[in-house]
């Protein structure tokens, strides 16, 4: 019996500017959202785009060509796998869930309105650049969440 797939394409637009941070242990991660569109009839027969969005998230240098590369409305295409992590909410006791796109791969292809964005690319000369998951598990202290959050 086969031990699964967990594998996610999306093609979609940076949501917001991408938050950089470094973890004790000096590792640069980086979270943005992504929005895609999914085209729908609406209920009196009307094209209507629905957007869905998406928590990603990047390690080592993938996170610093976000950092470098990536603004709000730049459009990427990713490759990765979903995780949903948990945790105890400090305030209320509840427990509390983040499902989100782990990056393996990214690829920039520009901006929303489709001229050329910051940085060394345009729409025309896209830039991939692979990351892997460290064999090693990710320091979180700065951001509330432990080693036993953290699936890998």
């Amino acid at each position: 019996m086969a031990k699964g797939v967990n594998k996610v394409f999306l093609l979609g637009n940076v949501g917001k500017d991408p938050e950089i941070r470094s973890t004790a242990g000096g590792m640069t991660v980086a979270s943005f959202s992504l929005a895609t569109a999914d085209r729908q009839k609406d209920a009196q027969g009307n094209w209507a785009d629905k957007t869905e969005w998406h928590n990603l998230v990047c390690f080592q240098r993938t996170a610093e060509v976000v950092r470098d590369y990536v603004k709000k409305g730049t459009q990427l295409f990713i490759e990765g796998k979903i995780q949903t992590r948990s945790w105890d909410d400090k305030e209320s006791g509840q427990k509390r869930y983040k499902t989100e796109i782990l990056v393996n791969e990214l690829t920039l292809l520009g901006s929303k309105s489709g001229g050329e964005s910051s940085g060394s690319y345009s729409k025309s000369n896209t830039a991939s650049y692979d990351q892997r998951t460290p064999a090693s598990q990710p320091d979180y202290a700065d951001t509330g969440i432990t080693d036993d959050d953290i699936p890998f």
